[in-house]
Formats: structure tokens, sequence, C-alpha cells
């Protein structure tokens, strides 16, 4: 039996889950971090997610949790995050301890000055084309700081300055790591109350530890406008990069962007579109942000991406609601050629059964196509599952679901079915 995986990252959780433990608490600023402690099992009929020769195992693990928020107006941030030891009981894989961590922390140094502090920590797949084994997982982590310094030239002109670090790093050791250096000053402009556009410049440099060294510029145009119940802000610009690595030099060049729009169509439904544009390479925090793009670790190239998420929610009456989510994206790896595309929907219904029990349900297809082999993919997966609140501290969950996935290489579909029970409780 293979000994406990433990990652960098996994360290890093476990630091600002005791630092946040530690915070001291205002009862008018600041509310007590929420500590939580849970076990879950899950049987599955098929643990390696295999086309043939499939293994029954049941999945077992311990949870700590905690989340944090501070609005103390020197520093602010807000924390989600959880540590889990992983066990399966057939030892179809080796015993993990891993986690997920999402940090934010604004911190003022004076009256134009804000030094910011992210971390972001979470599962990877190494490639679109893996089912999603721990064998085929990593974790990536995202650690940027840096200030920002704004300055007003007028009672509508601000011009700010921010300098950033950022270090990406993989669980495994194969796969590439970087640091980025990012530079960008830029002016804003308000023509009205609810317009403001501007100008930003930004360069960028990504070294990686094979030795890779990735330059980029931005000019690009930033924009927000604010209606009744309508808000949207985006930019469009301009982006030149330049990869370097041992005596070769590869130029790219394109058109880039973002949009945003958040639309309260009634008191009960909003719509929301995100979309962007990218050029940059696979240790940037695009995933992140766009968690149905997934970039191939095996590849050190720099990348074009593209990625757009339509999402509907409507609540009804007695606490239901409804959700439904359209997305599509395309990866270009720039110097091999390669392109993936994928485009899916997914939909998600809460129902109320008693005041102390609600049931779920969770419905998702993608099909994800790829020119280096010209092949295509499709998934499908469905979950229905019960929470029961027994009191304020201590919940029940229970969840059937299913997966599935057809694959021009037969090597890459299987089929699967699993159970999972848990509890949580709430310190």
């Amino acid at each position: 039996m293979g000994e406990p995986r433990m990652g960098r990252g996994f360290l890093q959780v476990l630091a600002v889950l005791l630092a946040a433990s530690t915070i001291p608490v205002s009862s008018v600023s600041a509310a007590p971090a929420n500590v939580s402690l849970g076990f879950d099992s899950r049987l599955t009929s098929n643990a390696r997610k295999s086309f043939q020769d499939e293994v029954v195992d049941v999945e077992s693990r311990l949870l700590l949790g905690i989340s944090h928020s501070s609005d103390t107006g020197r520093c602010d941030s807000d924390l989600i995050s959880q540590a889990r030891y992983e066990r399966w009981l057939d030892e179809t894989f080796d015993p993990e301890v891993a986690g997920y961590l999402n940090f934010i922390a604004d911190c003022s140094l004076g009256s134009n000055v804000v030094w910011r502090f992210e971390d972001y920590l979470d599962d990877v797949l190494q490639s679109s084309r893996a089912a999603g084994t721990p064998d085929q997982e990593s974790q990536k982590n995202i650690f940027r700081t840096g200030p920002i310094v704004t300055f007003r030239l007028t009672s509508v002109d601000d011009l700010f300055f921010s300098l950033q670090y950022e270090n990406t790093e993989y669980r495994e050791p194969s796969f590439t790591d970087g640091n980025r250096y990012t530079g960008t000053v830029g002016w804003n402009h308000s023509f009205s109350q609810s317009f403001t556009a501007g100008l930003s410049a930004s360069v960028e440099r990504a070294i990686l530890d094979t030795e890779e060294e990735i330059d980029k510029l931005t000019l690009s145009i930033p924009l927000t406008k604010e209606w009744a119940a309508t808000r949207m802000a985006g930019s469009i610009g301009y982006s030149l990069l330049e990869t370097s690595f041992i005596d070769r030099v590869q130029e790219s060049e394109g058109f880039v962007g973002s949009f945003s729009l958040l639309r309260d169509i009634n008191p009960t439904t909003s719509l929301s579109i995100e979309a962007s544009s990218e050029l940059t390479d696979q240790t940037s925090d695009f995933d992140v942000r766009f968690g149905e793009v997934i970039f191939d670790l095996e590849e050190t190239s720099a990348v074009q991406v593209s990625a757009i998420q339509i999402k509907l929610e409507k609540r009804f009456g007695a606490g239901s609601s409804l959700s439904g989510i359209l997305f599509a994206n395309q990866t270009d790896y720039l110097d091999i050629g390669n392109q993936e595309t994928g485009e899916g929907v997914r939909v998600e219904f809460l129902q109320p059964i008693t005041r102390q029990m609600n049931a779920r349900f969770e419905g998702s297809y993608d099909n994800r196509s790829y020119t280096v082999d010209e092949t295509e993919d499709q998934g499908l997966r469905g979950v229905a599952g019960i929470d029961f609140r027994l009191n304020s501290q201590l919940e029940f969950v229970s969840q059937f679901g299913f997966e599935q996935r057809r694959s021009d290489v037969d090597n890459r579909g299987y089929d699967e079915a699993w159970f999972l029970f848990g509890l949580e409780y709430n310190l």
C-alpha cells in the first residue's frame, strides 16, 4: 500500500486554515470563522473509469473546512477552504491528502495604495481526454500578490498602476510550474455616473521551470456601464506574445477581450454572460475563471484560449430554484498547432421537501473535439440527492449518480454508477 500523497499546495492550505483560525474577531467588523468536520463514503461501480475490466471500490474521505470573512476597513478578506484525506477500501488508488482553497485579501497601505493577496488551489485534470481518476488529476496552486496604486487626477479621471507577482505550482513535478511578473498602467474616465471607459497597457513576463520565457504586451480599452437592472463590463484590445526557448523564438499576436453582463430580468430571474479571449500559457488562471477549460499539462507551449458561459437562474416559491448554464471554449496550442474545442450544458435544480430536507438534481452534457487525432468525446452526467439537516450543526447527505463517456477512441469510453452517503458537523 502506498503512502498518502501530499502536494506543496496542500501545505499552503493548512497554513491558511491555521491562520484563519487565529484571526482576531471584532464583534462589529468581522464574523468568527466557520469550521466544519465531515465524512463521506462513495461506492462506485467503475473506480478506474475503464472501458473494460470494471473495478468496484469504496472511496472514503475525512474533511476539514474553514470559511471566514473580514471587513475591518484596513484589511478585508474572504476565505473558503477545505482539507481532505482520501482512502480507497480495496486500494485501487493510493491514499491521498489534498485540499481546496480560495482566498483574497485587500490591505490598505494609505489613502491610495492597496496591497492584494490571492491564493487558489484545486484539482485539475491533466488532459481533457482524461477520465478524471485520481491518477489523472493534479492539484494546481496559484498565488498572486502586489500593490495597486490609484491617483484621482480630476473629479472624473483616475490613473492607476499595479505590479503583480504570480506563482503557479502543480503537485506533480513532471508538470510545468512558472513565475509571472506583470506591470499595468491605466486611465479611467467617468463620462457619467453609469458609464466609465479608459485605456490600459500591461507588460507581462512568464518564466516557466522548463526555462521557456513568455513575454506579452497588451493594449486594451476597458469600459463599464450600468442601467437600472443591468450591469456590464468588458474590454477590447490587442496582444503581442513572444515565446523564447534556447535558440527558438516565436511570436503570436491577436485581438483579445473580455465581457461580462448581469441582468435582473425580474425579481426572481437573472441572466449572466461571461466571455474572454486571451493569449497566455497553461500556468495562467484562465481555467480557474472558466472551469470548463482544461489545459493539456503535457504541453508547455503558449496558447490562445477563448471561452463563453451563459447562465440563467430562476427562483420559485417555497425555496426551490433552477439554473442552467451553456458553455463553449476553444484552446489553440500555438507552437504545435493543435486545437481543442468544447461545448455543453449543465442544469441544477433544488426542491425543498420539508423545512429540514432538500432534494437536489444536477445533469450535464458536453462534447469535446481534438484536431491532434481528429476525434470527439461526448460526456453525460447526472446526480440526484437529498440533504437532511438534523439541527443547526449536523447535516446528512445522500446522493446517487451516473457518468457516461462515448468516444471515437474505444479506451476513452466508460460507464460508472455510484452512491454516496456523508455527514457534516459545524463546530
